[in-house]
């Protein structure tokens, strides 16, 4: 037995397999409690109860919704191409368990010898646009392809500046980074910055400003993130590809049962790990009161199994405060859903392409111009945060003042009247296309006699021969 506690292929294997059913365990549970939280905060921001009936406040509606689900009958349509069909739950599904195994819940319940946790991460979140891309065309369903296409190319556009919005976390860490503080750092991570999420958290926790979190350094890379989170997981304002309106239930038209299922805990999933990735690389991941092992070492000494139980409590601590400000932005995901309208597919993917993009780039530019000049470490880290809340701000409130765009998807004037094909505006090219054939339509009505009385008659009476 003692050769098995130190044996380190053997404490690896129990880390991996600990890790594995706490995420398992964690990504069911928190599915079936923000289906019924979602409800709730919708009953209540509609005026309306939400579930009631099963259990006290209808706590019992989620695990039945579970058990309905788990004995539907699983019905597949004839024409479908069974083997793509089947398949994409399992491709979409598979990614949100195995991202689960690298989020640092805490220190000792995440995949800690990944060092290139964002990196892994960024590769799994791509994977899910395939299963949903499968799940459209393998239903052999018009709606389905539709909302197929429409998702992929939605996860696609935005997975570019959720992508870039990390850039300057990583960028700030390698100034951060455990191995390039104190007299001798470490010049291989110090001055390149940090892909690791362990790291990250780490860097956030200095002991002389140990809430120093990145979100006060980067709080427009927090604002992007999350945005891009709400379009990568197909939620509401980013709802396209399943608009109930137009598409019926979009990629999701055909199935029923488990596989649906998979599908529908899948996309909360992704809330889940969205949420984690924010809270581990902007909010201090599983820093707060009580989540540090000195502590507890000086309350019940030195010993063997005084270091054990406390970093086991050090642990129930750190994942305790990421498990809460989880919550927070999950909370922030229902509350939106509630609150704003659905997007059209054109201000979806212009908000994307031309407006986000461009953003993280200048942030990117920005954060390593400030980050090279000889002014201390501290100054720095303050000029860059109030640059990057400075555009921000401009992100909320002045992009629409300076550009002309309206929220309504018109045009700005400069986009309007401004462009010329030859020597005339494309406004009026394409005024000239279109008004051609309507003043021909309408010059052949106004040339067209009126009918007479004695056409109606004739008309009349044809009709009545006809029916005799």
């Amino acid at each position: 037995m003692n050769n098995l506690l130190t044996n380190d292929i053997f404490l690896i294997f129990i880390h991996f397999v600990i890790t594995f059913v706490f995420s398992l365990g964690f990504l069911m549970t928190a599915a079936t409690v923000l289906v019924y939280l979602e409800r709730k905060v919708q009953g209540y921001a509609q005026d309306r109860y939400g579930p009631l009936h099963y259990g006290p406040g209808g706590i019992l509606q989620s695990p039945f919704d579970v058990i309905k689900l788990l004995l539907k009958e699983d019905v597949k349509v004839g024409k479908a191409d069974g083997i793509v069909f089947r398949l994409a739950p399992v491709v979409f599904f598979a990614p949100v368990i195995t991202a689960f195994v690298v989020l640092p819940f805490s220190p000792y319940l995440t995949a800690g010898a990944l060092g290139t946790g964002i990196i892994f991460y960024v590769a799994l979140s791509s994977i899910d646009v395939i299963g949903v891309f499968m799940a459209g065309w393998g239903s052999n369903n018009k709606y389905s392809l539709i909302g197929g296409l429409r998702s992929a190319a939605q996860m696609i556009s935005y997975e570019l500046p959720l992508v870039l919005s990390l850039v300057g976390v990583v960028m700030v860490t390698s100034l951060l980074a455990p191995g390039c503080i104190g007299a001798h750092p470490n010049l291989t991570t110090c001055g390149v910055g940090s892909i690791s999420f362990t790291q990250i958290v780490e860097a956030q926790m200095q002991p002389g400003a140990p809430w120093f979190w990145f979100v006060l350094a980067q709080p427009l890379g927090l604002l992007v993130y999350f945005i891009c989170g709400l379009a990568e997981t197909n939620r509401s304002p980013f709802d396209l590809p399943e608009a109930e309106s137009e598409l019926v239930a979009g990629y999701l038209t055909e199935y029923s049962g488990l596989r649906w299922a998979m599908f529908f805990l899948g996309e909360y999933g992704n809330m889940a790990i969205v949420s984690a990735v924010a809270t581990a690389l902007f909010l201090g991941g599983w820093s707060g009161p009580g989540a540090s092992a000195v502590p507890w070492e000086a309350l019940f000494g030195h010993s063997a199994v005084a270091i054990f139980f406390s970093q086991v409590i050090f642990n129930i601590f750190g994942a305790f405060w990421f498990t809460v400000k989880m919550g927070v932005l999950l909370g922030v995901f229902l509350w939106i859903r509630a609150t704003l309208p659905r997007l059209r597919a054109d201000q979806l993917m212009r908000f994307a392409w031309l407006f986000l993009i461009p953003l993280t780039l200048i942030n990117i530019l920005i954060t390593g111009f400030i980050l090279l000049l000889p002014i201390g470490l501290v100054a720095q880290l303050a000029v860059s945060a109030v640059v990057n809340l400075i555009l921000m701000l401009f992100m909320i409130f002045g992009l629409g003042r300076l550009t002309g765009v309206s929220s309504k998807g018109k045009l700005p004037k400069w986009a309007r009247d401004g462009r010329t094909v030859g020597s005339a505006p494309v406004g009026a090219v394409g005024a000239r296309r279109i008004g051609a054939p309507v003043a021909a339509l309408s010059a052949a009505g106004a040339n067209r006699a009126a009918p007479t009385p004695t056409d109606n008659a004739e008309s009349d009476l044809a009709e009545t021969a006809a029916r005799k």
